[in-house]
């Protein structure tokens, strides 16, 4: 349809790490408690494999001396099995077993751990899914018109599965490395200050190529992002357009096209996966430093320290390296939680950016109801559907006036174009009658559609206005405008679901008999009841199982069954062949009765035994009348009549 160009949101590029970050974490609210519990389930998961590092020193330590002015572990009971050469074995044994309850201690907090973090995450991502669903329900159709629907999809995929292992993973490592890094320091302070000194100075330069290596990352990452979302939305357009693709023999430039998209994503996920990849090498090779940095100084003083000193500091020095261990792999693990986070705030920001696109603007007041009409013309609102409707007009001094439903819809100077700058209709004057049927015919992109698209509030009029049963459409509500109207699309959508349900996707209340009804009047119950379990017969990937005049049938038996007074016909038989027109067209002949009809059809055969035929051109309405009006003027309608002329 006309409109504007479609570009992708993920051009957008994130501009607000930390407000984005808070945003995300702000869906965690609801689990304060199970995050508490995390925490502190984080925090006695990194106690226990630093006192389990930590027992190492006083068992080597005791292992190796007797001497009983050492003070090894301080509790009385191990200190003597120490010094006895007899009872060294208990006391081995006795410390293995220690060691052995705290990392069962720490598997144990591990498991209880990930159980709440799954379901944490879980329910967070439920959340997000529901919530962006729900606010992309209530978007504008410009934004669908606007955005290729791959890259929408991949906000539900990509984008939140980035989300989903910033929570699940992220969070918790970035707080347990924390824990470590801070205990570790702690218990190498307490163990010996000096080496922790030369430790420090080592560890300044991590954080500095951390620090470089990050900032490089997050941008690359960023791209990586909008490219991933560019390359799903040119997928899905391919596999949709893939029987065109193949009639007009596009494959090469298809796959060529693909290919540039492709090599982009490429190129910036080399850039970003570079500077991550790099960072755990270096990180590593420098702890290798450090190890054998810290095992020279401290083998320096145990060697230079007297007697038993030199003994113990040798178990110093074993702890000591091992923490170097356990605190270079907590900084290893920032540094890649620093790329996840930045992969996680490209796609939050992608998916909070169609969160916070607004609304479709409705601020309409006057409401469709059930109706009640006497012989004197007065009207009563009903609870109970009786076949009749009225509009509820509120004013402002508290009254309440009825106006009957009839379909009388007029447009008064209406210029609209879906960009600025380009208008698409200019001036359109028009208006049809209760039960006319009213006619568009003209090229592509002379504005037939865009009248349907005004009709129904899916774009709002900035320039002229339009009218239905004498009020300004802007007053009524969208959803009960919609409800008073039914559309046939050239492009047929079915749903997941049975015939019966696609059906009744018209108007959920229907019964099964008022769908058949439906499926009678538009000629489609002859063809259903030959399906292999007729109504029952279950429809998948947009009703493949049928063919197009199948189908149209079936969205033409949709719009009977919500029995509205108004009906849009957009080239509603354009995909169907001769005999099936045939059959749409006596049913719909008893379906328009008394219906007000806005019918585009390329088909001119089709709108002969309209009220009036409006021919367009340029968003301007060139001509006007009934079939033999038109031919008689020999104007545009009588040569694209004869042939003289041809629609384009």
């Amino acid at each position: 349809m006309p409109g504007p160009n479609r570009r992708a949101m993920g051009a957008q590029k994130p501009k607000n790490l930390k407000g984005t970050m808070f945003r995300l974490i702000g869906y965690l609210k609801p689990y304060r408690g199970r995050m508490a519990a995390v925490i502190i389930c984080i925090a006695v998961q990194a106690l226990t494999n630093i006192g389990a590092t930590a027992l190492l020193e006083p068992l080597l330590t005791g292992l190796a001396t007797t001497d009983t002015s050492t003070r090894l572990t301080g509790l009385p009971f191990l200190d003597n099995l120490a010094y006895n050469p007899d009872t060294k074995l208990t006391f081995l044994f006795v410390m293995v077993g220690l060691i052995a309850v705290v990392y069962l201690t720490t598997l144990a907090v591990n498991y209880i751990l990930n159980r709440i973090l799954i379901g944490i995450s879980t329910s967070t991502m439920k959340k997000l899914r529901n919530d962006l669903f729900d606010h992309m329900q209530k978007l504008p159709v410009k934004v669908f018109d606007t955005n290729t629907h791959g890259d929408l999809m991949s906000r539900y995929t990509n984008d939140i599965d980035m989300m989903n292992e910033f929570i699940a993973r992220c969070i918790p490592q970035f707080i347990s490395s924390t824990f470590t890094i801070i205990g570790v320091f702690t218990m190498m302070f307490i163990i010996d200050w000096a080496l922790t000194l030369v430790m420090i100075g080592m560890l300044a330069l991590m954080f500095v190529i951390v620090k470089v290596l990050g900032g490089r990352s997050k941008k690359n990452f960023v791209a990586q992002q909008q490219a991933v979302g560019k390359l799903n939305g040119y997928i899905e357009e391919m596999t949709e357009g893939q029987k065109v693709v193949k009639a007009f023999n596009h494959e090469d430039a298809a796959i060529a096209e693909f290919g540039k998209i492709n090599s982009h994503l490429q190129e910036v996920s080399t850039r970003a996966n570079s500077y991550a990849n790099v960072m755990g090498p270096i990180m590593n090779n420098l702890s290798h430093f450090f190890y054998v940095g810290i095992a020279m100084v401290g083998a320096i003083i145990a060697i230079n320290a007297p007697g038993v000193e030199s003994i113990k500091y040798v178990g110093i020095v074993t702890v000591f390296l091992l923490y170097i261990r356990n605190i270079t792999n907590p900084i290893m693990q920032i540094a890649q939680q620093v790329n996840l986070l930045f992969m996680a705030v490209a796609g939050g920001e992608r998916v909070f950016a169609l969160m916070d696109t607004p609304v479709e603007v409705d601020d309409g007041y006057v409401t469709l109801v059930y109706a009640n009409v006497d012989e004197d013309g007065n009207i009563t609102e009903s609870e109970t559907r009786t076949g009749r409707w009225a509009w509820k007009h509120p004013h402002h001094d508290g009254t309440v006036t009825y106006v009957e439903l009839k379909g009388d819809v007029v447009f008064e100077d209406v210029t609209f174009g879906y960009e600025e700058n380009k208008t698409v209709l200019h001036d359109v004057s028009l208006y049809a009658r209760p039960g006319q049927k009213i006619a568009f015919v003209g090229s592509t992109g002379a504005g037939k559609t865009t009248i349907t698209n005004l009709i129904n509030r899916f774009y709002d009029v900035p320039d002229g206005k339009i009218r239905y049963d004498g009020i300004n459409i802007n007053k009524i509500k969208k959803a009960d405008l919609r409800r008073s109207l039914a559309m046939v699309l050239q492009d047929t959508h079915l749903f997941t679901g049975t015939v019966m349900d696609n059906i009744r996707y018209g108007r959920l209340d229907a019964t099964d008999e008022e769908c058949i009804a439906a499926a009678k009047s538009a000629n489609a119950h002859q063809f259903i009841m030959h399906l292999p379990e007729g109504y029952d017969t279950l429809l998948t990937r947009d009703g493949e199982n049928l063919s197009q005049g199948q189908r149209q049938l079936l969205a033409i038996a949709r719009a009977a069954v919500a029995d509205p007074p108004v009906l849009i016909l957009d080239e509603a038989t354009s995909s169907i062949d001769t005999r099936t027109e045939w059959l749409i067209e006596k049913g719909m002949d008893a379906l328009m009765e008394g219906r007000t009809t806005f019918v585009i059809a390329h088909r001119l055969s089709t709108v002969r035994n309209s009220d009036a035929i409006m021919v367009l051109e340029n968003g301007v309405i060139i001509e006007r009348g009934n079939h033999d009006d038109l031919i008689k003027q020999k104007g545009k309608y009588y040569q694209l009549y004869t042939g003289m002329f041809e629609l384009s």
